[in-house]
């Protein structure tokens, strides 16, 4: 009897795992008359629906959770009605350091919602109930996707496919970010950008990066950073056929400093090709490539 509250007792903590360390941050600075009430009891609600919400069918261990963090910037609202931007990034540390190493970080500024103050927020997948909720299900379902390309190859398709799935059904809101009529440097470019086959060099670049690159480097430095260049190089995959593409600029906007970083002093090795195709991928930082001497 007692094995067998054990094994229902272990069942129960291992199903209610989750898998983001999400902290939640909302300023409305911006605004001349300010409910910080209604800010920070949507900051509590946002926190549980992210840190509270199982969104794999994995089981995550405390250490394992991927810290995230998301940044609202009010800068407009009437009665219920709130609008601005909307930042995202997430980390995942680097193997033998105490490094953390950036994935991803994006401002969306595609960013509306409906909110009352106390209101439950809960996600459903099957319905469009709430767009701050699909937006933030979407973020986490990315976060996890590029989070798992960093481990393992291609391991992300799957949370892709969730935040896909989250585009296609948040489209009959007709809202901005979620169609391709508003662009496509939104949550429907990137949805359908990262699972094509054509932009696949990113997500093998994610991996190579991460796990052959920056977790090598406490073990092999000059052979960690012979590998990040690789990944960076093998970028011209997408850069070719598909100048300034959103993928691209993503990589970019989380890795730019971390490669100004690690190529500004230790081991020498062959950065020529390198640096030339960061001045292609991103000219409009071509300051920080400059700071790369090795």
């Amino acid at each position: 009897m007692r094995k067998i509250f054990l094994v229902l007792l272990l069942s129960q903590l291992t199903s209610n795992a989750q898998e983001l360390n999400a902290t939640v941050r909302i300023s409305a600075d911006q605004l001349a008359n300010n409910n910080i009430s209604i800010y920070k009891t949507l900051e509590k609600s946002l926190s549980e629906l992210i840190n509270k919400t199982r969104w794999t069918t994995l089981n995550f261990k405390n250490r394992e959770k991927i810290d995230c963090s998301f940044f609202l910037n009010i800068t407009a609202s009437s009665n219920d009605q709130f609008e601005g931007t909307i930042q995202i990034s997430s980390t995942r540390p680097v193997y033998n350091s105490t490094f953390a190493t950036p994935i991803f970080n994006y401002n969306d500024k595609d960013f509306g919602f409906k909110y009352v103050e106390y209101e439950l927020l809960q996600y459903n997948p099957n319905s469009f109930d709430n767009n701050l909720v699909s937006i933030v299900a979407f973020y986490a379902n990315i976060i996890i996707g590029m989070d798992s390309d960093s481990f393992s190859s291609m391991g992300g398709t799957e949370y892709y496919g969730n935040a896909k799935e989250i585009v296609a059904v948040a489209q009959q809101s007709s809202l901005k970010g979620w169609t391709q009529t508003s662009g496509n440097l939104n949550r429907f470019g990137l949805a359908n950008d990262i699972l094509q086959p054509i932009f696949a060099p990113f997500r093998e670049s994610l991996f190579t990066y991460h796990y052959n690159g920056m977790d090598k480097l406490a073990e092999d430095l000059l052979k960690g950073k012979e590998n990040i260049i690789l990944a960076v190089v093998n970028l011209n995959k997408i850069h070719d056929p598909r100048p300034n593409s959103f993928l691209v600029r993503l990589f970019f906007d989380a890795k730019s400093d971390e490669l100004q970083t690690i190529f500004s002093g230790g081991p020498k090795t062959d950065i020529t090709l390198m640096v030339e195709n960061l001045n292609r991928f991103s000219p409009q930082i071509s300051s920080k490539w400059a700071a790369i001497k090795f």
